[in-house]
């Protein structure tokens, strides 16, 4: 769920006398009793929220369940017990451009990321206005040849613009904040308006008469001394070189950097993004989909900052599993309005609770033959008892049915010994263990892929087929040259092939997959022999696809191809693709396609492609804007798909899973075709015999030679 930033979010926490917010020292986070909310919609109740110093944890829950939302409260404070100490930073999934101002766009990238160390900034603005108002005249004051009063004015211009601060975040405060908390905050607001008011009016006139000489002057002394100490770690040249070094990791080149914000990609402006938050010193760092537009290097090189940022408490959101398990060192699962935590990564983490879930089914499975084993034998003894008109005998029937009913159930304790039960089942219950309750997964994201009528083709034969092609581009000072990208490429895919192309960005990718469509632009040239099946149908997926959808258009009318009104039967048939990719009701006939989220983009430009299904379905970068569950899905789906898929992607989960990996399920049908995993680089296309891993070990030997 990403957070609406004009929507009022509610929290509140169980505070105690000894809340670790009063602690200015501590940097951890330790809350219980914590509830969030939107409006009406809960994202947790009564949940105990932990994070320790230095920890690094993954986020994970379904899609809707309030990651984003839950990062937001915590980097705006507006869960009480969080100390106002906290130094919090977030990257969020969707940045809003209108909190960019005017000046910031005009900035180059490495401008943008040294400025946004906003308390480097203030410090060297402070410094500068004493320097600028009072250090002369400081020294004069000393050697007593001029009037003091021009550093008093200095010191309380900067006094009263720390409490302008103040004031500032007070105000978002008392707008963030409801009911009682945002009460309270109101009125604190308004007296603090009339104490700097009362301030202000101070700034006017300084007269010795009411000048505290010597105190006034040992401020100012002693407010640059600390801004000095602080500026010493800050230089303007050592920060422009960390600036530089984080935007070059994260795959900008020497002069894409100097760049500014306003004529940079979407792609490419989040990275600025991640890299300002790189920057800036924090307690905590929160980061909410960081991977999205990274391609292996840069992706790699983040892997290993974050793992190097060991004092930092980093909370990662993340659908890039292989990333996500390289940084977790414990998993914090949002299930039911509740937080769950686990040591170590959502792989170890979905392998033990399926274990669990195995081992519990089977426990349970046990248990009730037991117990039917049992009624049984007791239903017999109280026929014979009743038959014979022994009253003893239906007292002891009466009493073993009463010990079924109170001690089936677990009969190990939390602890692992044996159940106790004032620890393990505290509280009146009507029986003496707690039943067994096998967990559940959460309802999984809907993506069905339609199936193709292999009968269509007739005659077998390669879908597409490359000979020795080259491409290049036009030059425009001498259109009979060109430069070449991609040179001598060769390759076939037949049907159910899976084919993935990987490389860095800017190696050729989609150049190479739009000559395979020829959806090329006009300055493209292409030597060689491509050739297509003439009865295949290709869907393409490109990396602008998101991007390309019409912002005013229903996914009805997108669909549709028109605007007018739809018959009932259309209207049906279209609905109908739409649901199976989990798109339903109003948000496909009253939303225009600008108020859907990233991920249901991504659904309705598929739905475009898949119908008719195609016999090769391109993907080109389609995880970008999927969270984790709808990645998951689409993998099974596209692992059952009966014709070729050629994927082009940075996620390595993704292409081992749908490229790589054959089928260990039984009930999964054993699928035709090969598999290969191409390297796209230095204007050639190489086939990977070992597989992403290869490309893999071979930018993490480049990026340690750097």
């Amino acid at each position: 769920m990403s957070f609406d930033k004009y929507n009022l979010t509610h929290a509140t926490s169980q505070q105690t006398r000894f809340n670790i917010v009063d602690d200015t020292n501590s940097k951890d986070i330790d809350l219980h009793g914590v509830n969030v909310s939107i409006g009406k919609l809960d994202i947790l109740v009564d949940a105990h929220l932990k994070l320790t110093t230095g920890m690094h944890y993954v986020l994970v829950g379904r899609n809707g369940v309030g990651k984003s939302t839950l990062l937001r409260s915590i980097y705006d404070k507006i869960i009480p017990g969080l100390s106002k100490t906290l130094r919090i930073l977030l990257l969020q999934q969707n940045y809003y451009e209108d909190n960019i101002t005017q000046e910031e766009w005009d900035l180059s990238a490495l401008d943008y990321v040294v400025k946004s160390d906003r308390v480097r900034t203030e410090a060297i603005r402070r410094s500068t206005t004493i320097i600028d108002r009072g250090t002369l005249v400081l020294r004069e004051v000393l050697e007593k040849q001029s009037d003091p009063t021009v550093i008093a004015k200095a010191v309380r211009q900067l006094k009263h613009e720390t409490r302008m601060e103040e004031l500032a975040e007070r105000m978002k405060m008392a707008t963030l904040r409801s009911g009682a908390r945002g009460l309270k905050a109101r009125k604190e607001l308004k007296a603090l308006e009339e104490e700097v008011e009362e301030e202000k009016a101070k700034l006017v006139v300084v007269t010795e008469d009411d000048l505290k000489v010597g105190r006034e002057i040992d401020e100012a002394v002693t407010m640059l001394s600390e801004l000095d100490n602080a500026l010493e770690n800050m230089s303007a040249s050592t920060s422009e070189v960390r600036a530089e070094a984080l935007l070059l990791g994260l795959g900008f080149s020497k002069n894409s950097i100097r760049k500014p914000m306003a004529t940079l990609s979407g792609g490419w402006r989040m990275r600025t993004m991640l890299a300002s938050v790189l920057f800036q010193p924090c307690d905590i760092m929160l980061l909410d989909e960081p991977t999205n537009f990274l391609d292996m290097a840069s992706l790699l090189w983040l892997e290993n900052h974050l793992k190097e940022s060991s004092k930092t408490t980093i909370l990662l959101v993340s659908h890039d599993r292989t990333f996500a398990d390289a940084i977790a060192e414990e998993i914090i699962v949002l299930r039911d309005k509740k937080l769950e935590r686990f040591p170590g990564n959502l792989t170890a983490y979905e392998e033990v609770r399926e274990e669990n879930r195995q081992r519990l089914t089977k426990m349970k499975e046990a248990q009730g033959r037991q117990k039917a084993h049992m009624e049984q034998t007791i239903a017999g003894n109280i026929r014979a008892a009743k038959a014979t008109g022994d009253d003893k005998k239906l007292k002891q029937a009466a009493s073993r049915q009463k010990k079924l009913d109170e001690r089936m159930g677990y009969e190990v304790g939390m602890r692992g010994g044996k159940f106790k039960l004032n620890r393990d089942l505290p509280g009146y219950h009507t029986t003496m263990r707690a039943e067994i309750e096998i967990p559940e997964d959460d309802a999984a994201a809907k993506m069905a892929l339609p199936q193709i009528p292999l009968s269509e083709l007739q005659f077998p034969g390669p879908l597409v087929s490359c000979d020795k092609v080259t491409v290049g581009y036009i030059k425009k000072d001498n259109p009979s040259m060109m430069t070449v990208v991609l040179q001598n490429i060769s390759f076939t895919i037949h049907m159910h092939d899976r084919v993935a192309l990987i490389g860095l960005n800017g190696a050729g990718k989609s150049t190479l997959v739009s000559v395979l469509v020829n959806q090329t632009s006009s300055d493209i040239h292409v030597q060689g022999s491509i050739q297509h099946h003439p009865r295949a149908r290709i869907g393409y997926f490109s990396q602008t696809a998101v991007d390309m959808l019409p912002a005013d258009t229903t996914a009805l009318q997108y669909l549709a191809g028109r605007e007018e009104p739809l018959h009932n039967a259309e209207e049906q048939e279209l609905r109908k693709k739409l649901a199976s990719l989990g798109l339903s009701g109003k948000t496909v006939s009253d939303l225009p396609l600008s108020r859907l989220s990233g991920g249901q983009k991504v659904r309705v430009a598929l739905s475009k492609i898949l119908h008719p299904p195609p016999h090769l379905l391109i993907l080109d970068e389609v995880t970008t804007h999927l969270d984790a569950d709808s990645i998951l899905i689409l993998t099974d789906e596209l692992r059952k798909y009966e014709g070729a898929v050629l994927l082009v992607s940075h996620d390595r989960w993704f292409v081992k899973k749908v490229v790589e990996e054959e089928s260990e399920n039984e009930d999964e049908k054993k699928r035709e075709g090969v598999n290969k995993v191409y390297m796209v680089g230095k204007g050639h296309v190489e086939e990977l015999v070992t597989g992403i891993d290869e490309f893999e070990k071979r930018v993490r030997k480049k990026l340690k030679e750097k």
